[in-house]
């Protein structure tokens, strides 16, 4: 099908898609790269030591209630309703309707941070009984600090979520750059005017992550304001919506509960390998996220409220706008993994290579980031395929697909992992890749179903297969381009050449890309 013959609406929408996927991926994109400021100051000061493997274990665990009450379950259930509402007219019920999201999450949020708080311990000595004494208890003090930050994290996605369905995309996604500012803050504040170092430099860093989280939920509150008026914080009784907002939610959270727990799996696993091996999953999954965010999340938050607007409409107008917004991301997803797998080391070095963190901890990053790239097109166009179910009140069949992810990524990640850990340079071991090959094998195995079923609903809906094969022609001469200006070059630091290198890597596929027929999705009509 091409989408070009749905008419000059499908035309207009398209180009509407294509401005909010570029708000969204805007915001998400400078909070990106702050975020990777975090991550090269902390790599200075921690590398892939003790105090970083309980930074990296910390975080994960109240991470759990954001993942499963966060951006994209509440995108799931909360969206569609709230955004039919404001296309039938019923701002009223829209604001009633918000109101009992807020209070009920509130509560739930509010309560499971209690709860994690006091579980620390328990939850410390269980998943890392392996661990000194010392960094079990660095790790539960991070935790309790940590929890609370999370509980506003789940506020935030609430606000995020009501912000997107009036179409304003950017400051929600933009808000996080607060919570990296201020642990960037925390971290240089600590070292240089406080002298602090290893374990009161990490507790620091979470006071500052925890007071992050409170400026990024405060900055969205003057945006919120013009949406919001008549809305009444309550616990949902008798609010219209309420009940299919939480009949959708139940599966979703099902689903990210497995999800999580497949992310427990791995931590755990990694745990038991040799020492640095949490922390090097962490540092490579910073990179395998960044695209995923960028040009899934991105794409998938942008078409979420327009597809629950056009639910009620033909489904060959579905399936060309969920092709339109695939071939949206593959153009940007397909390049990323490319240049993971080729060029990954340099991508690593330049912002990692320092202090604490050597040669050896980049190339066992680059391995296991390798093994991530596998599977970036497959994770990043799940979460628009997602989006489409939920726009069509299916919530059902992608949690059963997460499920199947799930038992696949762990299956394949405890079959790899041993082998891999064969592999390295001393006591640092690429263990972790076998987990990250297992996570590549789920996401495609994941992508496979989720275009099989969506395929049963509304048709044929993928992007054009010769298009995707030129896309990854394109990135491969991009990608050799880079290689070969890198093995020119003296040696420098790792981020003088990956600048050298990655320019020509973007301008090659541009041009190789407009010589076959890929041009870029970034670009708008005129009025």
């Amino acid at each position: 099908m091409n989408p070009e013959e749905t008419g000059p609406d499908a035309s207009k929408e398209a180009v509407a898609g294509g401005r909010s996927a570029a708000h969204v991926g805007a915001g998400i994109f400078i909070s990106k790269i702050f975020g990777f400021v975090r991550e090269r100051v902390f790599a200075h000061y921690f590398g892939s030591s003790g105090f970083a493997d309980a930074w990296w274990a910390a975080l994960r665990m109240p991470n759990v209630i954001r993942n499963l009450l966060g951006e994209g379950t509440l995108s799931a259930s909360l969206v569609p309703v709230y955004a039919e509402f404001l296309e039938d007219g019923r701002d009223e019920d829209a604001a009633r309707f918000a109101g009992a999201a807020l209070g009920i999450l509130t509560a739930l949020a509010g309560a499971l941070a209690l709860g994690g708080m006091a579980l620390a311990p328990i939850l410390v000595s269980l998943f890392f009984p392996a661990w000194t004494p010392e960094t079990r208890d660095l790790t539960v003090l991070l935790v309790r600090i940590l929890f609370p930050m999370t509980g506003l994290f789940v506020i935030s996605a609430w606000a995020l979520g009501i912000l997107n369905s009036h179409r304003t995309f950017f400051i929600s996604f933009v808000a996080p750059v607060f919570w990296n500012v201020t642990m960037i803050s925390a971290m240089i504040g600590g070292a240089l005017y406080w002298g602090l170092e290893g374990r009161p430099l990490v507790v620091t860093l979470a006071w500052g992550a925890l007071f992050g989280g409170a400026l990024t939920l405060l900055v969205q509150v003057p945006f919120l304001l013009r949406y919001t008026r008549g809305m009444r914080v309550s616990l949902g009784g008798g609010v219209p919506g309420v009940a299919e907002a939480v009949r959708n939610f139940v599966p979703v959270v099902s689903a990210r509960g497995v999800v999580n727990l497949s992310s427990w799996i791995d931590m755990i696993l990694a745990g038991r390998l040799l020492p640095g091996a949490v922390a090097v999953m962490g540092y490579a999954q910073t990179f395998a996220n960044l695209p995923i965010a960028l040009f899934g999340t991105g794409v998938a938050a942008a078409e979420l409220p327009e597809l629950s607007r056009m639910r009620r409409r033909d489904r060959d107008v579905l399936a060309a706008r969920v092709a339109q917004s695939l071939e949206r991301a593959l153009f940007f997803l397909i390049p990323s993994a490319v240049g993971y797998l080729m060029m990954g080391d340099l991508i690593i070095g330049a912002l990692y290579q320092t202090g604490a963190f050597g040669e050896a901890q980049t190339l066992i990053t680059w391995g296991v980031l390798s093994m991530y790239a596998l599977g970036l097109p497959a994770s990043a166009s799940s979460r628009v395929l997602s989006s489409a179910f939920y726009a069509l009140r299916d919530t059902r069949t992608p949690a059963n697909m997460a499920y199947l992810r799930v038992v696949i990524s762990v299956s394949v990640g405890i079959a790899a992992m041993f082998p891999a850990d064969q592999f390295g340079f001393s006591t640092l071991r690429l263990g972790a890749a076998g987990l990250a090959l297992g996570s590549s094998a789920g996401a495609w195995i994941e992508y496979v179903m989720l275009r099989r079923s969506l395929n049963r609903q509304i048709g044929s809906h993928s992007a054009a297969g010769a298009k995707v094969l030129r896309m990854t022609l394109a990135a491969t001469c991009a990608a050799a381009a880079g290689v070969l200006v890198q093995l020119s070059l003296p040696v420098w630091h790792p981020a003088l050449v990956a600048m050298a290198s990655f320019v020509p890597f973007g301008l090659v596929y541009l041009g190789a890309g407009a010589v076959l027929g890929v041009r870029s999705p970034i670009r708008f009509s005129r009025p």
